[in-house]
């Protein structure tokens, strides 16, 4: 009882106590659609985040850190909870027949679904990060899950094709992610501002904690892997050298997890930019489009923030394939902006 006490304490009169569930049918309304899928939807990845927050919290104790010992897609080695979280979301989405489409960035394509009557009746795809940030598992850092939703365009009652999933992160109905950390907490946009809820770990139920997140327009951190500077562009070279000059109120605080979930929640709460550039060891970058940049960049949006590939507004981009990878700058606005001016401005 304590615990909810000092989570209603941080919440205006009209939001204590509330619950997910209670968030989730009392702003039915906002929603662009209303017939009542996509409140379901959100309730699935609820219970599916529960479901791996439990397994996360077992890492050390039972067999499930360490390498599953395959590669996905991207060539990178699969963690044993990557493969876990992947089938339970997957799991959970197709059992409750919501969705007729799945992508993951654990899966070399998407899938379809069928709906109980074989005819795909459903509306909505889903694409999915099961655990970023999984091989920070071992050393007990946090990680997360990342959720991007759509409406399908192809014809309701004939199979997704890829052209349902290759649509620009402007189309998204609803993003979010779940953060696996000193607390667990599922932070979700629909297109009306950015809310967040944390779990009681006691009764297994997510409270309004957060509501109405904003990023500062300014900030103090910068989030970058440094180690790679060498290999970083000019423009992101310098804007980092900007960043540690002494000078008004800089130098900047540096702050890199490794957990794009982890850095994006503290930039939010805090102020700051996060920054996945591309390199000569990676010309496209690092992250996906599909499964990472677009859904941070509509939360970014959503909470007052801005997200850019360094010369134009991640949502805007056109998708060309399911993994496409490409550079990534996200945070409070002015410091996008300032990053902006850096690339821009170097040949």
């Amino acid at each position: 009882m304590r615990y909810l006490y000092q989570i209603a304490q941080l919440l205006p009169m009209s939001k204590k106590n509330q619950t997910l569930g209670e968030f989730i049918i009392e702003n039915q309304a906002y929603f662009k659609y209303t017939s009542g899928e996509l409140s379901r939807l959100i309730n699935s990845i609820r219970l599916a985040a529960k479901v791996v927050n439990h397994e996360v919290n077992k890492a050390g104790l039972v067999d499930i850190i360490g390498a599953a010992g395959d590669t996905n897609i991207q060539g990178e080695d699969q963690q044993k909870l990557d493969v876990y979280a992947n089938d339970k979301f997957i799991q959970t989405l197709t059992n409750r027949n919501i969705v007729c489409g799945i992508a993951s960035e654990e899966e070399d394509d998407f899938i379809s679904i069928n709906s109980q009557d074989d005819n795909n009746q459903n509306k909505y795809i889903v694409l999915i990060d099961p655990l970023d940030g999984s091989s920070n598992i071992d050393v007990n850092v946090s990680v997360g899950t990342i959720f991007s939703v759509y409406r399908r365009v192809t014809p309701v009652g004939t199979p997704v094709t890829i052209e349902d999933f290759l649509q620009p992160g402007n189309q998204q109905v609803a993003a979010g992610y779940v953060v696996y950390g000193t607390s667990t907490m599922l932070v979700y946009t629909t297109g009306h501002g950015v809310n967040g809820f944390t779990l009681n770990p006691a009764i297994g139920t997510f409270y309004l904690s957060h509501p109405d997140m904003q990023f500062p327009e300014n900030g103090n951190i910068y989030s970058v892997n440094e180690g790679n500077y060498i290999h970083f562009p000019k423009g992101v070279k310098n804007y980092i050298k900007y960043c540690q000059m002494e000078e008004g109120d800089r130098p900047y605080t540096s702050r890199y997890i490794g957990s794009l979930v982890s850095d994006f929640h503290r930039n939010m709460i805090k102020g700051g930019i996060y920054m996945y550039p591309k390199s000569s060891k990676k010309e496209e970058g690092k992250l996906r489009l599909l499964y990472e940049c677009n859904p941070m960049a509509f939360l970014a949006e959503q909470a007052n923030g801005k997200a850019s590939d360094g010369f134009k507004r991640i949502l805007d981009i056109q998708p060309t394939e399911l993994h496409q990878r490409v550079p990534f700058f996200c945070g409070s606005k002015n410091m996008v902006l300032k990053a902006e001016e850096f690339m821009q401005n170097t040949d």
